[in-house]
């Protein structure tokens, strides 16, 4: 037998379909463009502001060679959080005349290896929450251990490509109908800043929260990463093949446009036990190149040709080291990476040591003359 419809009460109202809302891509495009646009008007602030109250910075300061430009550039990214914003910055310095072309490229060398700082953050969040100890701390150790391990033999050979001339022919810039665009745009809202009279420190300091909101914006804009979910949990296939891992670093960088980010994944993924720490580091490897390419854009658009070389040589730089140690020295270079992660996170003791000593020697190197 069939059972009767039941009533639906006096006061009930009828269901009803969803109405369908605006599709989520929609917002995604929007905020990349507003977010683009917005990064170039920090930028265009920063310079600006740069040309007086940067000056004053840099002497206050006393930032007067490359290693005090490498520690300014360390220890920003300490404030921030990430190193984007002060790799930018270091750009706008230079294009101002603040800083020369080796201070800009030991201070974005610098902003990296501050960026990596913010994966032992997030792994002590991690553990914090009751996470094993090792797996969420090892990752931030591995990923500060390996940056520093490319990108200061890196300094060496950037220095020679910049002062040997080999760039010297490289004309690269944003080309005239892009330029016309962007001084249309917002040209008027640089000429209104001017008339304002506003100091050089407010200006600066306008152009530091436009670019940080600009980088909030394209978060929002770029695909979610979710560590959780997605294509991440079958990592498993590339985990043992260090090329295919150096090659998923660089593209998962190259989508979120943060070296932060992309190392961050790696924490949930190895305390869950998706991935082990010493496949990670070619994807370590990986993203520390990729990381330049909004530094890359930032330059074009702000800094021109000059500028475009300093971050060019910087990546090119890291990638080749990088290359060269993944193909020909990858298991001692592991090895030796993985020893001294041990060591540091064998007690409290030694990774209150290390810790101490990845805020001193940024400290030592701004104040040593």
């Amino acid at each position: 037998m069939t059972q009767p419809d039941r009533e639906l009460p006096t006061n009930a109202v009828p269901p009803t379909k969803p109405r369908a809302g605006i599709p989520r891509w929609v917002f995604k495009i929007l905020a990349l463009v507003v977010g683009l646009l917005v990064f170039i008007l920090a930028l265009q602030l920063l310079k600006q502001g740069a040309k007086e109250y940067g000056r004053q910075i840099i002497q206050y300061l006393n930032v007067s060679t490359a290693a005090n430009s490498l520690g300014f550039g360390w220890l920003l990214a300490y404030i921030f959080l990430s190193g984007s914003p002060v790799a930018a910055i270091a750009v706008s310095f230079f294009a101002a005349g603040t800083i020369t072309a080796m201070q800009a490229f030991t201070m974005i060398t610098g902003s990296r290896l501050g960026a990596s700082f913010i994966v032992l953050f997030v792994g002590f969040i991690y553990y914090m929450r009751g996470h094993q100890r090792s797996a969420s701390i090892s990752i931030g150790v591995l990923a500060l251990l390996t940056t520093a391990a490319i990108y200061v033999p890196a300094l060496a050979l950037g220095y020679w490509l910049l002062t040997s001339g080999v760039f010297a022919g490289l004309q690269v810039s944003a080309t005239s109908p892009l330029s016309s665009a962007i001084d249309t745009i917002f040209n008027p809202i640089l000429d209104a800043i001017k008339r304002s009279g506003l100091p050089g420190w407010v200006v600066f300091g306008l152009g530091i929260g436009t670019l940080l909101l600009a980088f909030n914006l394209l978060d929002r804009a770029l695909p979610e990463m979710n560590a959780e979910r997605s294509a991440f949990q079958r990592i498993g296939r590339l985990v043992y093949r260090p090329m295919a891992m150096f090659l998923l670093g660089c593209a998962v960088t190259s989508v979120t446009l943060s070296v932060s980010v992309s190392l961050s994944i790696l924490v949930p993924l190895s305390a869950k036990g998706l991935v082990r720490r010493e496949n990670t580091l070619p994807y370590i490897m990986g993203a520390n190149i990729t990381t330049f390419i909004d530094t890359l854009v930032a330059a074009l658009i702000n800094g021109g040709p000059a500028a475009f070389t300093i971050v060019l040589v910087e990546m090119i730089s890291v990638a080749v080291l990088s290359l060269l140690v993944l193909l020909f020295f990858y298991r001692g270079f592991e090895r030796t990476i993985l020893r001294t992660q041990e060591l540091i996170i064998h007690t409290n003791r030694t990774l209150g040591v290390f810790l101490c000593i990845m805020l001193v020697v940024p400290l030592i190197l701004l104040l040593v003359k």
